[in-house]
């Protein structure tokens, strides 16, 4: 009967939404411990393969890095896996292929033989957040004076090594370096600055889901009720009464409905 299997369809549109909003919690992200753009030779680096089972990172200029790929686990929300100990040849950028083929976001690190890095962060962060620049020495741990620059300019001289950005914007894009004096000069690594109202948009349709959930879940219970009666009225060989075939075309009509709704949610693959 045309209710048994609507109900049926509105069930499996509930299991379909709920895979697709665990998809879409889960996806497919990059991200690595410790967050810093800079490393020093002989340093580890962790990649952290959110949405995945198996952390497989790619290299642009290296392909899969086969190192990396021999130390997996899996985490609570993916896989990782670890660059025991990195070389200057390791500098790029890092990226992965989630189970459909989509790239994830691209982490860029560079690796330094030499004395100085700048220990900035590799990943977007939010506009307003407090940023903290630190330029290290690895020839020492303790506090050292350091310059620092944005774009090649100098905008920073600070005794104790370290730049506080206090409330961080899009202005504060750059590329940053710094350099202590007798130790030498960092690399250049890029500072990117995420828009935090454009970033609330994708947050908050997440929940769309369960919106969509909650109304299927009491069109469902509207069928089954719907479905029981209609099933008194046919034991009772009342089919071509006028009441049952008006929920029949209603119930025809609530299908309709369904497929308009749930079209620009639902990607199924025939």
């Amino acid at each position: 009967m045309e209710f048994t299997a609507l109900c049926i369809k509105l069930m499996m549109f509930v299991m379909l939404l709920l895979c697709e909003h665990e998809q879409k919690v889960y996806a497919a992200f990059l991200h690595i411990d410790p967050n810093r753009a800079q490393f020093f030779q002989f340093e580890s680096v962790t990649f952290y393969c959110e949405g995945v089972s198996y952390c497989e990172v790619v290299d642009r200029s290296k392909g899969k890095i086969s190192s990396c790929n021999k130390t997996n686990k899996r985490t609570s929300t993916g896989s990782s896996c670890t660059i025991r100990h990195v070389f200057p040849a390791d500098s790029g950028e890092y990226w992965f292929h989630d189970g459909g083929g989509r790239r994830s976001n691209s982490v860029i690190i560079t690796v330094t033989a030499g004395s100085v890095i700048l220990e900035i962060p590799a990943l977007p962060v939010m506009e307003g957040e407090a940023v903290t620049l630190s330029c290290r020495n690895k020839t020492t741990s303790s506090q050292t004076s350091a310059d620092f620059y944005k774009d090649g300019v100098l905008i920073n001289n600070s005794s104790t090594g370290k730049m506080i950005i206090h409330s961080v914007s899009v202005s504060d894009e750059g590329l940053y370096k710094c350099s202590i004096s007798g130790a030498g000069e960092s690399a250049e690594s890029r500072l990117t600055v995420r828009d935090s109202q454009k970033e609330r948009v994708p947050s908050s349709s997440t929940s769309n889901p369960w919106i969509i959930v909650t109304v299927l879940l009491l069109l469902l219970l509207i069928c089954v009720g719907l479905l029981h009666f209609v099933k008194s009225y046919w034991h009772r060989g009342k089919e071509n009464d006028i009441k049952y075939i008006s929920l029949k075309y209603l119930l025809l009509l609530s299908e309709l409905v369904v497929y308009l709704v749930l079209l620009p949610h639902i990607s199924v693959t025939v």
